[in-house]
């Protein structure tokens, strides 16, 4: 019996050791360290690197901005008939209205090729939680007509076959359009490879095509052409790509001749697209580019604007520390030796 004992409790004591965990300095939190101490010294260097790094990529992107010409010209309420100031919705949605209007737009300095045509909408929420998710993705790609579910209320023509592509997105295609020429001579919009390469190859089935789109009661914005697929309809694949904000600009196409400074650049625009039902505004743009993008001020000037705050913090702390210094680490300034009474 106490051999018995013994042995229970000697295997009961090994099972205990076995519990333990392995010693590692790495579970005993042992490990070497570095702990980055922040002098004023390296603060003050820091702020000043920031600064003098931002503030000349400030003025870089600025003088960037700057060479980029633009010009925007609002055309919604100038191409309405006097007649129908104050009938807009009337205007746009009766067929026997004449929408083209011709305007002229002087180019303020001369403009390298290409030239880039944008519309830009305001008022108009395509980032809105209803019209974003009425579209279907398994039917632009893959061709499955009957993957309607989310397309609501586009989904169905009058006699009920499925529209292809369906959804308010496509339902909604921007149909106004422009025709240009100075001197009397035309110019041609080179309107290939206006969309993302991605979303062609990846999200616009190349054996997908347009059917019943446009046919029911109620037509919105333009028609397609039936015998193209999806993929090479890039009209609708730049506006497809919905955008985040209610003010937007979309590329049309490419002027691929240089546009002198003074030119009278005329333009025939067919105003189609119903802008007035909802009070937003349409804008033609013809803008140049340059090494970043379009024309945008606001990248120099946040670069600006963080460059002279770290100048600004920097020389702050010059003169804290100068004015008023201490020794690093100094132990009076512990909540404990401030006031050694308190609690």
């Amino acid at each position: 019996m106490k051999g018995a004992t013994s042995t229970d409790s000697s295997s009961s004591s090994s099972a205990a050791k076995s519990k333990k965990p392995v010693y590692s300095r790495f579970s005993q939190q042992e490990l070497p360290a570095n702990r980055l101490i922040l002098t004023p010294a390296s603060i003050i260097t820091a702020f000043i690197a920031v600064g003098l790094i931002f503030i000349p990529l400030g003025l870089v992107s600025l003088f960037a901005s700057d060479s980029v010409v633009e010009i925007i010209h609002r055309y919604d309420v100038d191409c309405l008939p006097s007649e129908y100031q104050n009938k807009m919705v009337e205007f746009i949605q009766s067929s026997s209205t004449k929408k083209t209007c011709t305007k002229s737009l002087t180019v303020p300095k001369q403009m390298k090729s290409p030239v880039f045509i944008y519309y830009q909408l305001e008022n108009f929420y395509q980032n809105h939680r209803r019209f974003v998710k009425s579209r279907s993705d398994k039917q632009l790609h893959y061709g499955d007509k009957n993957a309607i579910s989310a397309c609501a209320p586009v989904a169905q023509s009058t006699d009920k076959s499925p529209i292809v592509p369906c959804g308010l997105v496509a339902w909604s295609l921007f149909n106004d359009t422009y025709g240009f020429s100075v001197k009397g001579k035309s110019l041609q919009v080179n309107k290939k490879d206006i969309a993302w390469g991605s979303d062609k190859n990846y999200k616009f089935g190349h054996n997908v095509f347009p059917e019943n789109f446009q046919k029911t009661d109620q037509v919105g914005g333009a028609k397609l052409d039936s015998s193209k697929p999806l993929s090479e309809q890039e009209d609708l694949i730049v506006w497809m790509r919905t955008a985040t904000l209610p003010t937007f600009r979309k590329l049309y196409g490419r002027i691929e001749q240089d546009l002198q400074a003074n030119d009278m650049v005329t333009v025939v625009i067919e105003n189609n697209y119903n802008t007035y039902g909802f009070k937003g505004t349409k804008s033609l743009v013809l803008s140049t580019t340059s090494w970043i993008g379009g024309k945008n001020n606001f990248i120099g000037l946040a670069y600006i604007t963080v460059g002279a705050i770290c100048l600004l913090l920097a020389i702050f702390f010059i003169l804290l520390y100068v004015i008023k210094p201490r020794p690093l680490g100094d132990p009076a300034y512990l909540s404990w030796n401030r006031n050694p009474g308190g609690t």
